[in-house]
């Protein structure tokens, strides 16, 4: 297959690039290094296979594929936050075009969506039936509204158009080439017990979370571009549920650090409980995720280590 990964400089693109490369695909990678970056698909442009094209996605691009990976947007608040404006036109208009091109080529096309969708969820766990409580006029409704569209997009393009559409929600990720300044809840515990700093806690930290390991999440998404008759949206991530105070006390003992606690008010519209139900990725996709937390978080240390030039002890 001719793959398209849009996003795919990304933490969670650059991932997919190479998993799709070493199943034999062609890829080609688009993504404008708003929050990628070249050294994350370093590694690739040299492999025959592989096609890197520096483009926005708010902007028509012709291509000729037959799949297409839609990942591109920013998915931590640090980067979705930065220009929320420009984070509402990447999912709306960005999915638009790409959706545009799927029916022009007759492309199957996969739509990373997020728990975000959820908001600050009523249910718990959250299956795919439930609609959500999100706050429409929030800090964090640039991204939550964005893809909550893209989703409706994705599903009236399949209704008036018949175009062969997939729709994931993916969970909290991390793994190795989650940027320093991701903002993201893994990457400022890591980086900040690496550097013996205190660890932010925003709230009383009994918030939880579920943290699923990347290859695994890849794994779910390569399954769920190849399932026959499957439109989803089918949730995508770990069912283990962590309260943040648990989180940072791994990622202190993991970095052998002697990193504190600082407490700061909680953040607006962040959820109290997070945590997917995936019997519908078990039923469909016969996935469910196989890395545990305390394993995925050494490997993830492993690699802000490298990244902050630190020597390994």
């Amino acid at each position: 297959m001719r793959a398209l990964v849009t996003g795919g400089a990304g933490f969670l693109g650059s991932h997919l690039c190479e998993r799709l490369l070493r199943d034999g695909h062609d890829v080609i990678c688009l993504d404008n290094f708003f929050s990628g970056k070249r050294a994350n698909i370093q590694h690739l442009q040299d492999h025959p296979g592989f096609e890197f094209i520096r483009h926005d996605i708010v902007e028509p691009i012709l291509l000729e594929v037959d799949r297409i990976f839609h990942l591109a947007c920013p998915a931590s608040p640090v980067h979705y936050q930065y220009n929320p404006v420009k984070t509402i036109k990447t999912s709306v208009m960005g999915t638009i075009n790409m959706l545009g091109l799927a029916k022009r080529v007759r492309a199957r096309m996969l739509l990373t969506s997020t728990s975000e969708v959820y908001g600050d969820p009523e249910q718990h766990p959250q299956t795919e039936s439930y609609w959500g409580h999100v706050n429409p006029i929030g800090v964090r409704s640039c991204y939550d509204e964005g893809k909550r569209v893209a989703e409706c997009l994705m599903m009236d393009y399949h209704r008036q158009n018949n175009v062969d559409i997939r729709i994931v929600r993916i969970f909290n990720t991390y793994g190795p080439r989650m940027a320093i300044n991701d903002g993201r809840v893994v990457s400022n515990f890591c980086v900040a017990a690496l550097r013996g700093e205190e660890l932010p806690i925003y709230g009383d930290g009994k918030q939880t979370r579920s943290f699923a390991y990347v290859d695994d999440i890849i794994e779910a998404l390569v399954r769920m571009m190849n399932a026959e008759g499957l439109t989803g949206p089918v949730n995508i991530g770990n069912p283990d549920e962590f309260t943040i105070l648990e989180l940072a006390s791994l990622a202190i003992e993991l970095s052998r650090s002697g990193s504190k606690l600082a407490y700061h008010p909680a953040r607006p519209d962040d959820p109290v409980r997070r945590r997917p139900d995936i019997s519908l990725a078990k039923a469909t996709l016969g996935w469910a995720p196989k890395i545990p937390l305390r394993q995925g978080l050494a490997m993830t240390i492993e690699h802000f280590r490298k990244e902050l030039g630190l020597v390994s002890t």
